[in-house]
């Protein structure tokens, strides 16, 4: 077999993958990252509703619902969406409750921008009953959102909205300098919240240590493998059929990369296997732990819901005063969940970090190596109850 032919093969296979990747196809699942999106919408309330679904997210569920005011053209509800709740990672819906507090961060951030003061009266209806959580998730709304009209003025964060709130990949070696620590706390503004970086080598090593000691827990455990798997968008056609969840551009990868992989699991769905995904998942930890020059951690005086989106919100906050210093952020989750086999590792973070506080979001923070790509979105529509 000469050359040519050799080639020619090679090109076969690589347009074939191309098309079970679904690279040819338009990513539909990205179209909210786009600036003029949001004014397809002539209701102000949807139009901000579209910009706050572009906030970070955990397990990138996006479990928010929308509820527009029937008689009053300025009010609308935010509920947090009992039907995306991560259970296994997240049995106690903490993680859920922080990404109320980001989406509303962003409502605020576009409102501000775009000429709406916004007014949140938390659990208008009352709060959460624990012991029927996801009931009362469908029937009581996280807040009551009242738009007001006011002068339209630039917001400085506003246009860092539209990059990618998360970089899992490694980080320069260039350790964020005093100037830019001060201005990102400038951005805690709440009394009841601790926001703490971490810059020193052995604070960098231990909590470093934490975070592997996390992740290799959670991707020994079995049934959170199936959870994960539930809402793993292997190719195109799957992210602009579901447009939340996890997917291979998701963790790190480059374009070529993810298209050739993303046509191989297609094609060849054992090769994402658990043993496959525990050894990935890892590697990257790994990677990004031995790559990451500063940490960070928000952490409330109590554990209430109302503390885990206000955390939520800070944490929105920080996300764009960093992307406005050339910063990114990512927050590594597992060590911080609340199932029993994380119990040991969980008790010594919080013991020897927060004492008597909790711990709601731990982050990496730096300058990145490489660009984030943008994860998916739903359309503004889908999240209208």
């Amino acid at each position: 077999m000469n050359i040519r032919n050799v080639f020619g093969i090679l090109l076969l296979v690589l347009f074939l993958l191309l098309a079970l990747s679904g690279f040819f196809l338009p990513k539909d699942y990205l179209e909210p990252w786009q600036k003029d999106y949001a004014g397809k919408f002539d209701d102000p309330r949807m139009s901000l509703v579209a910009h706050g679904l572009l906030a970070a997210n955990g397990h990138n569920l996006q479990p928010w619902k929308i509820k527009l005011d029937e008689y009053n053209n300025d009010i609308f509800y935010l509920y947090a969406d009992a039907d995306r709740l991560a259970k296994e990672v997240d049995p106690f819906a903490r993680q859920t409750m922080i990404s109320q507090g980001t989406f509303l961060e962003y409502i605020k951030v576009a409102g501000a921008n775009n000429g709406y003061k916004t007014e949140f009266k938390f659990f208008p209806n009352g709060n959460y009953d624990e012991s029927n959580l996801a009931e009362s998730m469908k029937k009581l709304p996280v807040a009551k959102i009242t738009i007001k009209k006011s002068t339209k003025k630039a917001f400085a964060l506003y246009d860092y909205m539209f990059m990618p709130d998360t970089n899992r990949g490694p980080y320069k070696p260039l350790k964020p300098a005093d100037a830019e620590i001060s201005e990102l706390l400038k951005s805690n503004t709440d009394n009841n919240i601790l926001l703490r970086f971490f810059r020193e080598d052995e604070e960098i090593k231990s909590l470093g240590s934490y975070i592997v000691a996390g992740a290799e827990i959670e991707s020994s455990i079995h049934r959170i493998y199936e959870e994960t798997k539930k809402i793993l968008r292997i190719n195109e056609y799957d992210k602009n059929k579901y447009r939340y969840g996890f997917s291979i551009d998701g963790q790190g990868n480059s374009e070529i990369k993810k298209n050739i992989l993303q046509g191989l699991v297609t094609m060849l769905p054992f090769l994402n296997n658990e043993k496959t995904a525990a050894k990935v998942f890892m590697e990257n930890t790994e990677i990004a732990a031995t790559n990451t020059p500063a940490y960070a951690m928000i952490m409330t005086e109590d554990n209430s819901r109302l503390s885990q989106v206000k955390a939520g919100m800070l944490y929105s906050r920080l996300i764009l005063t960093a992307h406005s210093m050339g910063l990114a952020m990512q927050p590594p989750s597992q060590v911080l969940e609340e199932y029993p086999e994380m119990k040991e590792q969980y008790n010594q973070i919080k013991n020897e970090y927060a004492g008597d506080k909790t711990i709601q979001i731990l982050f990496r923070i730096g300058f990145p190596s490489q660009e984030a790509v943008k994860s998916m979105r739903q359309d503004v529509k889908d999240l209208m109850d």
